[in-house]
């Protein structure tokens, strides 16, 4: 994969806030929808704005915009914040698909989707523990 020259950051480069919040909000779509994520979607409470309002914060600070997430809970220590739920190769793909189908959506980019891909591919990878 070829990374960009670009030297913004991906929140940047995505156009700030509201394609972000597009995107996690088109994440929790496909999640709640797509029938092979059903396995992640059960890890989740019936209503999804908790988890979609953390994961927008999260991604903020991540792909270099406002440290929204640290301001309000500290270090996420996503590892161990996900350590009580059961995460194998199966959801980690899960999780992929509805993320893929996300940015397909909002991110018109295609080498900035190719990269996020790859690069939210490494963070979903970690949250591994089975």
């Amino acid at each position: 994969m070829q990374i960009s020259q670009d030297s913004r950051t991906y929140y940047e480069r995505m156009g700030g806030e509201a394609p972000l919040r597009q995107l996690v909000h088109r994440f929790y779509h496909h999640m709640n929808t797509l029938q092979e994520a059903g396995e992640i979607r059960a890890m989740h409470a019936d209503n999804l704005s908790h988890a979609e309002d953390k994961l927008f914060m999260f991604l903020s600070g991540w792909m270099g915009g406002p440290s929204l997430y640290i301001e309000r809970f500290g270090h996420p220590r996503l590892r161990m914040r996900h350590l009580p739920f059961s995460i194998d190769e199966s959801a980690r793909d899960q999780w992929m698909l509805c993320m893929k189908h996300a940015l397909d959506d909002v991110v018109e980019d295609q080498p900035l989707r190719e990269e996020l891909l790859h690069a939210l591919y490494g963070v979903a990878d970690f949250m591994r523990n089975q």
